[in-house]
């Protein structure tokens, strides 16, 4: 357990918006990698999310800046464009993160949590997300911009020269990213008109980590899940139990999101935003 009472690393943090709680997730994941011993909890009735471990929060958003990918498998996608494939076949190909930690990511293997498909890469959207993250933003969870593949010479010797960056979509782990992708009142779907939109590369990444260690609660109803915040410090490794409410804490809020499809074909998802089941005390 940590001593100190006061918590060096605070983010504010939109609850009802999955995207960002189990980016909070990922957020205590990497602390405890970095610094063992790292505990997270929700304050302010569960508008701030708080690590006790012995660094900044800087430090944990140069970490994640800065991280290094194996793709366990081939990625020779160049154009950054989304296929319409329903889903991969064969095998899932895991991503390790090989530095500033190790850690193996392969929790897409349960599809109905997984929002990418086709020729979408996992490593690509991942380093663009990653290198994309501001490690001084004060504010990491609304950081808001369009983001790109990592920059690529072209040709040898004196012919070298950079390639266009190319937009990177991210995986709609942010619901405010879903809500521009399929829009029932105005008639027509932003993803399917490919119009390029605002991501949040913090959420994106840091999600991707979260959901690792920390999945939500499948509920009766398909692509519909549930999870929980709660109140006290809580180390990593009850983070599972936690976030599905195994734990009894009266001042933990239930919600339940939607892995929804974003696109008419329903053939790409997004997680919605989440609807409180309790308040909590």
């Amino acid at each position: 357990m940590t001593d100190n009472p006061q918590p060096p690393i605070t983010v504010n943090v939109d609850v009802t918006n999955p995207g960002q709680f189990f980016a909070c997730c990922g957020l205590l994941e990497l602390a405890d990698r970095l610094w063992p011993g790292a505990e997270g909890w929700f304050e302010n009735n569960s508008r701030e999310f708080c690590i006790a471990c012995a660094r900044k929060l800087k430090d944990l958003l140069t970490a994640a800046q800065s991280v290094k990918y194996t793709l366990l498998g081939n990625s020779d996608d160049e154009g950054g464009e989304e296929d319409d494939t329903e889903e991969d076949e064969g095998e899932v190909q895991p991503l390790v993160i090989e530095s500033p930690i190790e850690l193996r990511l392969d929790w897409w293997k349960d599809k109905s949590i997984k929002t990418w498909a086709g020729s979408m890469k996992v490593d690509l959207i991942a380093a663009a997300m990653s290198n994309a993250i501001d490690p001084h933003g004060m504010d990491p969870f609304n950081q808001a911009q369009v983001v790109f593949d990592l920059p690529r010479v072209q040709g040898e010797g004196d012919k070298k020269k950079r390639a266009k960056p190319k937009k990177r979509e991210p995986f709609y782990f942010d619901c405010r990213r879903a809500t521009n992708s399929h829009s029932l009142d105005v008639g027509f779907s932003a993803n399917d008109l490919k119009l390029t939109t605002l991501a949040y590369p913090v959420v994106e990444f840091l999600c991707l980590i979260g959901l690792q260690r920390s999945r939500p609660m499948p509920t009766s109803q398909p692509r519909v899940f549930d999870y929980w915040t709660w109140s006290w410090r809580c180390a990593i490794q009850l983070l599972p139990a936690a976030v599905t409410g195994l734990i009894g804490d009266p001042a933990s809020k239930c919600l339940r999101f939607e892995n929804g499809f974003r696109s008419g074909q329903k053939k790409h998802k997004a997680f919605r935003p989440a609807i409180p089941l309790n308040q909590g005390a």
